[in-house]
C-alpha cells in the first residue's frame, strides 16, 4: 500500500498499491467494493471530491503519467487524461470544481484542471527539484508542495476568486 485516503463521508477508505490497483473500501463490511486495474503504475495520488459523492481522482507513477477520475459508486471510469509525467499527489478545490496535481520524473510541474473535462488551467514550473508531497491549507486557498532537495513552498492556486482568470502565483 503506497496511498490512502478516507472518502469526506468516513464510509469509504481508498487504498493505492504497488501492484498499479486501486480498492475502495466499505468500512461497514471492511472489504473491497471497486477494484480498478486500470492504472500501469504505482498508485500514489488519490483525492476524494468534495463536490461530487463517490467521486475519486487518482495519478499514476513514472509509466503509467495518468489522472484518473472515478465514480466510485458506480464502478465506472469518468475520465483520463496523460500528464506526460509521474503523477505524484492530487487534490480538489473545495471552492471550485478543479483540481491540483503535482509532477516528478521528466516534468517537475504543480497543474491546475478544470472539472469534468480535465482542461489544464495552469502549470507552474518547479524548477527546484521533484514534488514529492503537497497539502492544501485548511482554507482550500493554497497547497504546500514538498521538495527532493528538502524545501517547503506555497502556492495559491485556488483563491476564491470572482471571475475565471486563474491567479497561481508562489509565495514568498
Amino acid at each position: 500500500v503506497c496511498g490512502l485516503k478516507w472518502s469526506p463521508c468516513k464510509q469509504y477508505l481508498a487504498s493505492g498499491g504497488d501492484d498499479n490497483r486501486l480498492l475502495v473500501w466499505d468500512l461497514r463490511s471492511l472489504s473491497p467494493v471497486q477494484d480498478y486495474t486500470e492504472h500501469s503504475a504505482a498508485v500514489r495520488a488519490i483525492a476524494w471530491s468534495p463536490h461530487h459523492r463517490g467521486l475519486l481522482a487518482t495519478g499514476g507513477g513514472a509509466t503509467d503519467r495518468c489522472i484518473h477520475i472515478w465514480d466510485s459508486l458506480t464502478g465506472q471510469a469518468v475520465k483520463r487524461v496523460d500528464t506526460g509525467s509521474q503523477v505524484s499527489n492530487v487534490a480538489w478545490s473545495k471552492h471550485s470544481h478543479e483540481l491540483v496535481s503535482t509532477h516528478g520524473h521528466f516534468q517537475d510541474q504543480i497543474r491546475l484542471w478544470k472539472y469534468p473535462g480535465l482542461t489544464q488551467l495552469a502549470s507552474l514550473t518547479a524548477n527546484f527539484a521533484r514534488v514529492l508531497y503537497m497539502a492544501e491549507s485548511p482554507d482550500g486557498q493554497a497547497v504546500v508542495t514538498g521538495f527532493a532537495d528538502e524545501t517547503l513552498r506555497f502556492w495559491n492556486v485556488f483563491r476564491k476568486r470572482h471571475s475565471q482568470k486563474v491567479n497561481a502565483q508562489f509565495i514568498h
